[in-house]
């Protein structure tokens, strides 16, 4: 099961950029349960590995999904097909939804404010971090006065300082040189 997996992660990947891309992520998760489903029968299988050609089993299993996959869905089992890979849609399915999962998870972003933040700047930080991300976001706030005014935003390896502290150091850097 390794071997599909290491298969279908390019292809899931491609799948949840451009779902993403397109903002579709419903839609193409719902086409790729379809067709994994699709390929998980045994007689689907059995076709899947006949010596037919790939586009006679491409076209057939776009038919057996019907109206299930729109033109971007058949064009990715068309290339999955060609490739001889549609027996790793079903961990193709599932690395979308390892991907989409990574995606949708909470972003912790840590604020470091002179004096405490108002509800009001905390939605303000949060959705303009959210938007930022591309991802839900939680606020973990902390007050340190040594900033004298402003805040400090961290997520992952970013910092954001608009602090005056920061501010006058930066000026002071400036001064120097």
């Amino acid at each position: 099961m390794s071997e599909l997996t290491t298969v279908a992660r390019p292809y899931a990947k491609a799948a949840f950029d451009f779902a993403l891309e397109q903002g579709q992520l419903d839609k193409w998760q719902s086409m790729l349960q379809f067709a994994s489903l699709v390929a998980e029968n045994e007689e689907v299988q059995g076709f899947i590995r006949s010596s037919l050609a790939t586009s006679k089993i491409a076209d057939a299993f776009i038919a057996i999904c019907a109206e299930q996959l729109d033109q971007h869905g058949q064009n990715f089992i068309r290339v999955m097909a060609e490739n001889k890979r549609l027996a790793a849609l079903s961990a193709v399915y599932q690395g979308f939804l390892e991907l989409r999962a990574n995606h949708e998870a909470v972003k912790e972003v840590f604020v470091t404010s002179a004096t405490p933040l108002t509800a009001a700047q905390e939605t303000k930080i949060a959705n303009a971090m959210k938007v930022k991300l591309n991802s839900q976001v939680r606020l973990i706030t902390k007050v340190d006065p040594a900033l004298l005014a402003g805040a400090v935003i961290r997520y992952d390896d970013t910092v954001i300082d608009g602090s005056s502290k920061g501010q006058l150091n930066r000026l002071s850097q400036e001064l120097c040189l």
